[in-house]
């Protein structure tokens, strides 16, 4: 089987596709310089501490290793902090992805699966979408991911790269067995957010409750992270059995939940009610945001399996009780 390079390894997401890698028979080496990593969350083949910007280090990397493929996850992905704060957003997913292709093109790695986003379609016409839904990003981080598939295209085209695009939805959720999970700092999505809120018994904050959906909250496709690492995994087989060329696959389940929806199902499995106040949209969010994975399914074989609500939810909040009690943080007495 195949070593491969993954960037952003000790990611949250990052950390669980090398698990399925290595499940699959690969040898994934994490390449992630611990901005928003973590070395603890490496479990699963070598670590090499690296910048995407270190064009010097990263092909010491590939030399030592001679990854058949790379994994491309090391990104900023806070749509918040990309509309305060841009330039970053540019700097680190656009010209770092360009420092990273220019290191394979110059040690003759053309393989490529790219950890792209659903907010490459921004503002669209339709819901759910597709692969052929126009993409017109509204916010710099959707437009940072678009840029680097732009990329992707003239490479594949002018170099001879095979490379896949994975347009995922809304992450959420925790390794199965408990040993990986997801751990940001600030933490800012919805469900760690309201299960932090539920355990330590604090308000949760909606952000806007006047939107196009039927209770007024916005409406998301949330799939389970170890069903992402999995179509990795199955998009990286595909990609080297192909050898050349440009893909693109949605990954989400079709299914989407309001806010409300969420509180709801996670006051169910903390059995206690989840305060809630309501606070200002934030700028750049979507009424709703759903997705048709019908190509993935058909082309790579991929069906989420962890990807209902319930399950999410559990795997998370078990997740979350464990890391706040590490940490030594007060927890109320929840099951």
């Amino acid at each position: 089987m195949a070593t491969i390079l993954v960037t952003g390894g000790a990611g949250y997401i990052g950390s669980h596709a090398c698990k399925a890698l290595a499940r699959a028979g690969h040898t994934p080496v994490s390449y992630d310089n611990l901005s928003r990593g973590f070395a603890h969350a490496v479990k699963w083949g070598p670590f090499e501490q690296g910048d995407l910007h270190d064009g010097a280090r990263l092909a010491e990397v590939i030399v030592r290793h001679r990854p058949a493929a790379v994994i491309h996850f090391a990104a900023f992905a806070y749509v918040g902090e990309a509309m305060a704060d841009p330039a970053p957003y540019f700097h680190n997913n656009v010209s770092g992805s360009l420092s990273l292709l220019e290191a394979m093109r110059a040690e003759g790695v053309r393989n490529i699966v790219f950890s792209s986003s659903c907010t490459v379609y921004g503002a669209r016409t339709s819901d759910p979408i597709t692969e052929d839904t126009p993409q017109v990003p509204v916010d710099p981080y959707g437009r940072s991911k678009f840029m680097v598939e732009l990329v992707l295209h003239e490479y594949v085209r002018a170099y001879g790269f095979a490379a896949t695009a994975l347009r995922y939805f809304n992450a959420a959720g925790a390794d199965p067995d408990g040993e990986i999970g997801e751990d940001h700092d600030p933490e800012p999505h919805l469900i760690p957010v309201l299960l932090d809120a539920a355990a330590k018994s604090a308000a949760f904050t909606i952000n806007g409750d006047d939107f196009a959906t039927p209770d007024g909250t916005c409406v998301r496709d949330y799939v389970h992270v170890s069903d992402l690492a999995d179509a990795h995994v199955l998009a990286l087989e595909a990609l080297l059995r192909r050898g050349g060329g440009f893909a693109a696959y949605n990954l989400g389940t079709g299914r989407g939940f309001t806010i409300r929806e969420v509180i709801d199902a996670a006051s169910k499995r903390v059995e206690r009610d989840i305060q809630v106040k309501v606070g200002p949209r934030r700028p750049g969010d979507l009424d709703a945001s759903t997705a048709v994975s019908a190509l993935a399914e058909r082309e790579l074989g991929w069906t989420p399996k962890l990807s209902n609500l319930n399950d999410i939810i559990d795997t998370a909040w078990r997740w979350r009780l464990r890391r706040l009690n590490r940490a030594g943080l007060p927890v109320e007495p929840v099951s």
